[in-house]
């Protein structure tokens, strides 16, 4: 079985207006959040969902269920919003709601990469969730492979959904550095990942449920 996944980057909150790691912890949206929530509403609103699956954390909430209103404005049953925790942004644990540059030095100074792109340039995307835990005085921040662990079980949530069929759509509200941990992980050549999601973007994956996850998932289109 194939789905269509659209997975939405939740509207900008006031961590992401201040350059604030926020992962685990919540923060309001934003005027221009409940914005983008809207205008990606708007994007999708020919689209019929058959499921919508968001994290936990308020702003997912908030962002999902603007996206259904709108979706049911425009004539579509409004599927049941599973809100569940496997899909919410990776823990940065000691460093939620630290500034984000002094958090990436913090992480990967130790490392000679100052830098969360320098991090990735010299060590992979998946040293940045390791240095960050390894810095974390209390080690809470996830490992890489802490991480994955629980972002999977996610996905195998949504393939034993009884209720989806081939070829159904199904919303998700993500996370930013979410978003871009799975396009480093399944994206084939030629996508700019030096380029975050923008809040109230869409990234649309085709998830086919009987495979393995490492090879599940197929980009449609990135940060749209």
């Amino acid at each position: 079985m194939i789905v269509h996944l659209h997975l939405v980057r939740h509207g900008q909150t006031t961590f992401n207006r201040y350059n604030r790691l926020q992962g685990w912890s919540n923060a309001p949206l934003t005027d221009k959040g409940l914005a983008d929530a809207d205008k990606a509403g708007d994007k999708l609103r020919g689209i019929d969902f058959a499921a919508a699956y968001c994290s936990d954390t308020t702003r997912a909430q908030t962002t999902a269920r603007r996206i259904l209103d709108i979706n049911e404005q425009n004539g579509h049953r409004r599927p049941e919003l599973h809100a569940d925790m496997h899909f919410r942004e990776q823990s940065y644990g000691y460093f939620e709601g630290q500034d984000m540059n002094v958090a990436w030095w913090a992480a990967g100074a130790p490392h000679g990469a100052p830098t969360y792109n320098a991090i990735i340039e010299q060590y992979g995307l998946g040293a940045t969730k390791d240095f960050l835990k390894e810095a974390d005085p209390f080690h809470d921040a996830e490992s890489d492979e802490e991480y994955w662990q629980r972002i999977e079980g996610g996905y195998t949530l949504i393939a034993n959904d009884p209720t989806l069929h081939d070829g159904d759509h199904v919303l998700q509200i993500s996370h930013g550095n979410t978003l871009l941990s799975l396009m480093h992980r399944f994206a084939p050549e030629g996508y700019d990942l030096s380029e975050r999601p923008a809040n109230g973007s869409v990234t649309c994956f085709d998830f086919d449920t009987a495979q393995p996850i490492d090879r599940a998932m197929t980009v449609v289109s990135y940060n749209q």
